[in-house]
């Protein structure tokens, strides 16, 4: 396994009215990351939140190039992101230890916390197509350039390792400074990983490494 620290190269926040941020997404030009009962789009260029929508947003959100996908309690929520309007609902694969959610190949990638599972669940039944085994609390997910990585945070540490998505297997981490901690995870496609920061009420973004 390679193992390094993980390279901080922005902090976002903390925003007024926002104590806590669970899920984060990218839509190609601003970060979403929920907040309880707001799901929130942030200008990476400025750092200002430019608008919310008024949604149960309780853990990780998810961007299929048209619509959010949100976990709050045990379902998850497909919105239209102009208006907020929820348009289908399936049921969470944790029943409400739901975390991190991405969207990838068709399917959406669902964290179970304390399960410490990632599920591959059918974004039109909810059914779970298939799950891979991790060795630590799951708190975000998310895929870049076929690679699978997920954030964890248990016992006050936080990293994002990279895992085989057919066995689980850790193949590369990143070591989170102490007490920062990683609540959602997402990619930008590139060089960036934008990071939820639970109760600090921060989104942070990490340098993926090459």
């Amino acid at each position: 396994m390679k193992r390094s620290n993980a390279e901080i190269i922005r902090e976002y926040g903390p925003f007024p009215d926002i104590d806590d941020v669970a899920g984060v997404s990218f839509d190609g030009h601003h970060i979403w990351f929920a907040t309880g009962e707001r799901l929130n789009a942030l200008d990476p260029l400025s750092g200002e939140v430019t608008r919310s929508l008024d949604i149960a947003a309780h853990a990780g959100t998810a961007f299929d190039g048209e619509h959010l996908f949100q976990i709050a309690d045990a379902v998850i929520r497909k919105i239209d992101p102009r208006n907020g309007e929820v348009i289908a609902t399936i049921p969470a694969p944790g029943d409400g230890g739901d975390s991190g959610l991405a969207w990838a190949e068709g399917s959406l990638w669902v964290g179970q916390h304390r399960g410490r599972k990632i599920h591959q669940v059918n974004p039109e039944t909810g059914d779970v197509l298939r799950t891979i085994e991790s060795d630590r609390f799951v708190t975000g997910v998310t895929w870049v350039d076929g690679e699978l990585w997920h954030g964890t945070w248990e016992e006050s540490e936080s990293d994002i390792r990279r895992i085989d998505p057919e066995t689980g297997e850790v193949l590369e981490r990143l070591d989170m400074p102490s007490g920062t901690d990683v609540s959602g995870l997402e990619s930008d496609g590139g060089e960036r990983f934008f990071c939820g920061g639970g109760s600090s009420g921060r989104v942070r973004v990490v340098r993926r490494p090459r």
